[in-house]
């Protein structure tokens, strides 16, 4: 909760495009409008300048991504390795990523 209260504020304020933000599952618990409304503001800090770095379980989030780390290819001692770093649209072709199959269904042909 104190992290969306964080970032609400943060968003309230002009931006110089010289900031980094990174958020660890901002998406949790909440409503799909709210979650395009939490996106539509990403990009919006993307577009002036800022980084934004996202840890991220949400398919719909994933997709909207510009670059993305895949770490796997399990979780404890089967993880830790970064299985694809890049585009997304390469992300979907990585046979080593349990993320992919499920990501397809989000991007566009």
């Amino acid at each position: 909760m104190s992290q969306r209260i964080k970032l609400a504020t943060e968003l309230q304020k002009s931006q110089k495009g010289s900031s980094l933000y990174i958020l660890d599952e901002a998406t949790t618990g909440l409503h799909p409008s709210d979650l395009q409304k939490l996106m539509t503001q990403l990009n919006r800090l993307a577009d002036a300048g800022n980084t934004v770095i996202l840890v991220e379980h949400d398919m719909q989030v994933i997709a909207q991504s510009d670059w993305v780390i895949n770490i796997g290819p399990g979780a404890g001692e089967q993880g830790g390795k970064i299985v694809y770093s890049g585009l997304i649209k390469g992300l979907i072709k990585t046979n080593e990523s349990k993320t992919a199959p499920f990501l397809k269904q989000y991007l566009l042909p």
